[in-house]
């Protein structure tokens, strides 16, 4: 169960907004969580909760296909993503290192800043626990579930090839 509170941000949150270019070059996760949204919010890190959750309008993370961009939401504690749409390569980037995103219609109009979310990525039910108000997103196939849940297909893939050896 995924419980925290809600950042909102508007449509077309793009890659170069979640990590600006100038940050790309960074491998170290820790680092790039130190400049999440930093152009658009200077002080987004020093005030997100890990653990919180974001909830957008339409078509986040468009633009560059940086793998970073959903990579350093997670190293910041970003525990899940509720949009109505994303971009496609950063929905597949997102559940490669294993950040869960949901998406539902119209859902950005249901959340303001800082109230409550409660998110069962089991059967994809999501809850504003400050309104009351429930949604139901598609919950994810139970291989995109054991990807999420091993954090991401590296892991996934490697618990998966570590274990052939060990069946008989």
């Amino acid at each position: 169960m995924i419980k925290g509170s809600v950042w909102k941000f508007g449509r077309d949150i793009d890659t170069d907004v979640i990590i600006a270019g100038r940050y790309c070059n960074i491998s170290d996760p820790d680092e790039l969580a130190k400049h999440v949204f930093e152009d658009l919010d200077p002080t987004f890190v020093g005030r997100f909760v890990q653990g919180d959750v974001i909830v957008a309008d339409a078509n986040f993370g468009c633009g560059s296909s940086r793998e970073v961009a959903p990579l350093c939401l997670k190293a910041a504690g970003v525990a899940a993503v509720v949009a109505p749409s994303f971009a496609r390569i950063f929905y597949r980037n997102a559940i490669n290192i294993g950040l869960p995103i949901f998406e539902i219609p119209s859902v950005a109009k249901f959340f303001e800043q800082r109230q409550s979310i409660q998110i069962d990525p089991g059967t994809g039910m999501i809850s504003n626990l400050s309104t009351g108000a429930s949604f139901q997103a598609a919950p994810f196939p139970e291989f995109m579930q054991k990807i999420i849940g091993a954090g991401g297909l590296v892991n996934y893939a490697s618990e998966r090839i570590g274990g052939l050896g060990n069946e008989k």
